[in-house]
């Protein structure tokens, strides 16, 4: 049986050699650029190249120094195979955790390892979860760790607040993010329902594949996805309940 172990890092202890290592597993398993990509972001997303982040972007991105940040990583028998990134904020006197980044290596999927992450990443005092992504299936693993899964999910909690906890935001891509879908807009004739738009051209082939997998098996309540948009996921935190994988926690408290 593989050995699985979950570490969990504040921003203080975020090192450069732990960015670029997250900076190498973001780029390899991410996924390739669109075809409006160029057009919209620059020449250097070519259509079919993959998406690349360096170690710097990576921290001006996911740790902003406004907020309050922490990273999970999960090495299998001493490899790298997935991380998290997520900054917190305050909204009406709640804390929102927001999921920065979701990254499992392709050859450890489909082994409950995103699940784990964002068990590992969770605390006590967060009151509501949020999640922009064009992957379905992080989407089902955040609504699982943060909720009572994605049939669960409260459209009507996202309508009337997730505007407005992405304007408090102080994650710059999210705060630029517009929400976009039936939820926000009843004559939106594309189909979506909770989505955000983020520009961010990324090639949704394997995301609509596994999206199509997953409605197979159960009813898809945040709608369809399209071009430069993520699906928008914002729930409401439950009590907490321990992990089942041995954690070890690199924050001053242990």
């Amino acid at each position: 049986m593989a050995n699985k172990l979950f570490e969990k890092y504040d921003r203080e202890h975020i090192t450069d050699d732990i960015l670029q290592k997250a900076s190498q597993l973001f780029s390899k398993n991410y996924g390739v650029w669109g075809k409006e990509a160029a057009k919209v972001i620059g020449p250097f997303a070519k259509e079919g190249s993959p998406v690349k982040m360096s170690k710097d972007r990576l921290r001006t991105q996911c740790l902003p120094s406004s907020a309050d940040c922490s990273y999970v990583r999960v090495l299998v028998d001493g490899h790298l195979a997935g991380n998290v990134f997520a900054c917190r904020w305050t909204y009406k006197d709640k804390v929102v955790c927001w999921i920065t980044q979701l990254v499992v290596d392709r050859d450890y999927r489909e082994r409950g390892l995103a699940l784990g992450l964002l068990q590992e990443l969770k605390q006590d005092n967060d009151g509501i979860y949020g999640l922009a992504s064009s992957h379905a299936a992080a989407c089902l693993a955040a609504t699982k760790a943060f909720g009572n899964g994605i049939a669960a999910v409260k459209l009507d909690y996202i309508r009337e607040h997730g505007e407005a906890i992405i304007n408090v935001s102080p994650v710059s891509y999210i705060n630029d993010a517009k929400p976009t879908g039936n939820l926000f807009n009843p004559e939106a004739a594309d189909g979506t329902v909770s989505c955000v738009n983020t520009s961010f051209f990324v090639d949704h082939t394997e995301p609509l594949e596994a999206l199509e997998g997953i409605r197979e098996e159960m009813d898809w309540p945040l709608g369809e996805l399209i071009d430069g948009h993520e699906f928008l996921v914002i729930v409401e935190a439950r009590r907490r309940a321990r992990s089942k994988f041995r954690s070890k926690s690199l924050s001053p408290a242990a």
